[in-house]
């Protein structure tokens, strides 16, 4: 056969299966149509605000590291434990932004009242910790040392080989 034989074959055969499964075809277009079709409005995120002091949701890195230092003391063969944590990320606001035809961007707000207005919060992005050290005066015992690394874990999330434990200098 030669080879223009052979392609109007293929073709031939390839027209044959296509019209025995047009409707299969057609569900499987509309199909890949419908994932490929662009959905909702920009692809741009609203840019993360750092939450302010005042905030109710504002975290304070001193303060979580007081109480946690406080709860190690009560572990027995602790003693004075200080704790010093390092943070990955901060607390951050992520607000609604609204973009019209133009390209111009705007924070969405809404009215609370009394002529006030408030941005609207899509999210808030808690700190993630990076790494923690304790200096205890128990931390020469190994057991006092795997309470410690277990509870500061449990309390920041962070896997063990991302916690120190030391002594504390007599």
């Amino acid at each position: 056969m030669c080879s223009i034989c052979l392609k109007q074959f293929s073709l031939k055969k390839i027209r044959g299966i296509a019209e025995k499964n047009k409707y299969v075809l057609i569900v499987l277009l509309v199909g890949l149509f419908i994932i490929l079709w662009p959905v909702g409005g920009s692809t741009e995120e609203a840019a993360p605000i750092p939450v302010q002091a005042d905030h109710p949701l504002a975290f304070s890195l001193e303060e979580k590291e007081l109480r946690i230092a406080e709860a190690l003391s009560r572990i027995e063969g602790a003693g004075e434990v200080i704790v010093v944590l390092s943070l990955r990320t901060s607390l951050e606001q992520e607000v609604a932004v609204d973009e019209d035809t133009a390209g111009r961007r705007e924070t969405v707000t809404i009215s609370t009242g009394a002529g006030t207005q408030s941005e609207v919060t899509l999210r808030y992005r808690f700190p993630e910790f990076r790494g923690a050290l304790v200096v205890s005066e128990g931390a020469s015992d190994a057991s006092v040392r795997l309470q410690i690394t277990q509870a500061v874990a449990s309390l920041t999330g962070l896997g063990t080989d991302r916690i120190t434990v030391t002594q504390m200098q007599q």
